[in-house]
């Protein structure tokens, strides 16, 4: 892609999607100015809910979602739901397909492993709650001991914070280190810039499992 040429970047929302999975990510990408396009999706245009209450308005449908060039998929306790609605999981594999990138945070490398599109890939998930990803595919080398990995045109974080390191990593590759540095120093944020850096992998697969919702049908 032409380095003057504007990009697209589309965040992909569902019911109960953890609301800092989106927002860190977007705040950090949103500083980069014309040069970068943010764009809500949703399987229907609207108010999509987050498990913390507030509502992030969903630009366009699966059907009229423009062309991505990046994609932003966060987790949540709605990962469970999704899990099962193929909609949203023929999205992801038809978008990813053609995405620059596609980056998921949180458990939403579950969703990319049950779509398929991360078989071949290394990954990285949620520490608590690790192996509901790990358990979508065995066609995925899962890395439990991550803040965030990037394998060809795929990149997950661990855990809802960790997909600010991941976002600021991607504006590096994207354009440049130095820019991401000030992006990171403009919101008085403190980048981890070592993917490995994993204090939270103290709590692998400790997640209390009566948090998630039981498993559900996409329109259930």
């Amino acid at each position: 892609m032409a380095q003057s040429q504007v990009r697209t970047l589309g965040t992909v929302l569902y019911e109960n999607f953890e609301l800092l999975d989106v927002y860190g990510p977007l705040e950090m990408f949103g500083s980069i100015g014309p040069e970068l396009r943010l764009v809500t999706i949703a399987q229907k245009a609207g108010p999509v809910t987050s498990t913390q209450g507030p509502q992030t308005v969903a630009h366009y449908s699966f059907d009229n979602c423009p062309p991505l060039d990046l994609i932003l998929l966060p987790g949540g306790l709605g990962t469970i739901a999704e899990l099962e609605n193929e909609a949203l999981l023929t999205f992801l594999r038809q978008r990813a397909a053609n995405a620059e990138i596609t980056m998921s945070v949180c458990t939403g490398s579950a969703l990319l492993a049950k779509a398929g599109v991360l078989d071949g890939h290394r990954a990285t998930s949620n520490k608590q709650f690790f192996m509901l990803a790990a358990s979508q595919s065995d066609k995925v080398q899962w890395i439990d001991k991550a803040r965030w990995v990037e394998d060809g045109k795929f990149a997950t974080s661990s855990g809802v914070s960790a997909g600010i390191d991941m976002a600021l990593a991607i504006i590096a590759r994207l354009y440049g280190k130095e820019r991401a540095e000030r992006i990171a120093a403009g919101t008085e944020y403190e980048w981890h810039q070592d993917s490995t850096w994993d204090p939270f992998i103290k709590y692998l697969n400790q997640g209390d499992a009566s948090q998630l919702p039981p498993p559900a049908s996409a329109n259930g």
